[in-house]
């Protein structure tokens, strides 16, 4: 199957302001944000027309920034515009989001204070990540040889570029092997997360997730932990052991990408596919596809 390369397609991007061809949206070699990692991003989605939750990804972008020590010359509200400006250029109605900012190529050095901060969001189709019969059966996992770092180590809470390097690596590896993602543990041994998505477990009917304190507290995870409240279901967020993996009736990952996705294994332990999972995919699947009026007032 031959690949549509991201830096040759049709289509509108808009860069520093304004929108621009799909081939026009180009940076220079000597960019800091390409040899330094000084760059944020968003993933988000849009269903039937409308983008999902555009508001929490705006301000997180903003709040990464501010993690990795700059601003972001333009408002959380412009953002939000930029975004809906590129769905109808575009003509999206179900496709998935790349908001990104950047500093930008007038100094080239760790230091780069001086440096203009770029911000572009685009746009494009994108279907389920996973196909219909990989999420029935579930995905296969492994264990990854890489671990989240410690929260003085990196800035965990911000979705900054750099940070992505070793979901990267684990997720070609476990790809290498025959599976499709990875799980990676924390720098204490805690199961963390998966390679650009959290992790849930249901045991003894409660939904148990790890607790965010040195991986991005997702806003897919927080919104399916919302859906399980109102279905009366106790979630529980804790520290939770590779061991205790085996003892799970059912586990699955949650992301703008991945939506909410079973597993079916991890490292050899199988799970099945079952109602808490059902229920929270189809609970998920609803609610991003309500008017944003009504999504407000459920909010």
């Amino acid at each position: 199957m031959s690949l549509m390369p991201f830096d040759d397609r049709d289509g509108f991007i808009w860069f520093d302001g304004k929108i621009v061809p799909w081939r026009d949206a180009k940076i220079h070699v000597l960019t800091h944000g390409l040899h330094y990692g000084s760059c944020v991003f968003e993933g988000e989605r849009a269903y039937d027309g409308s983008i999902f939750k555009s508001r929490e990804h705006a301000e997180r972008l903003h709040k990464s920034a501010e993690f990795l020590g700059f601003k972001i010359p333009f408002s959380v509200d412009e953002i939000i515009n930029a975004k809906e400006e590129v769905l109808k250029k575009n003509n999206i109605v179900n496709g998935y989001f790349r908001p990104v900012a950047w500093r930008g190529s007038e100094m080239m050095a760790v230091s780069a204070q001086k440096s203009k901060i770029h911000v572009a969001v685009a746009c494009w189709d994108w279907p389920a990540m996973f196909n219909k019969e990989v999420a029935e059966r579930g995905v296969k996992l492994q264990m990854s040889q890489w671990t989240r770092p410690a929260p003085n180590m990196a800035p965990f809470a911000s979705k900054a570029a750099g940070l992505y390097m070793i979901c990267t690596l684990s997720k070609h590896k476990a790809e290498a092997d025959g599976y499709n993602d990875a799980v990676m543990l924390d720098y204490r041994g805690y199961i963390a997360e998966a390679t650009g998505a959290n992790l849930f477990f249901v045991y003894n009917g409660e939904l148990h997730t790890p607790t965010p304190d040195c991986f991005l507290d997702g806003i897919t995870r927080r919104t399916v932990i919302d859906l399980a409240k109102k279905r009366g279901i106790k979630v529980v967020e804790r520290h939770i052991k590779p061991e205790e993996m085996k003892n799970a009736s059912e586990t699955f990952l949650t992301g703008s990408a991945a939506e909410v996705t079973p597993i079916g294994e991890i490292d050899g332990h199988t799970f099945k596919v079952g109602p808490i999972t059902k229920q929270l995919m189809d609970d998920y699947s609803a609610l991003v596809r309500q008017p944003p009026n009504k999504m407000a007032a459920n909010g």
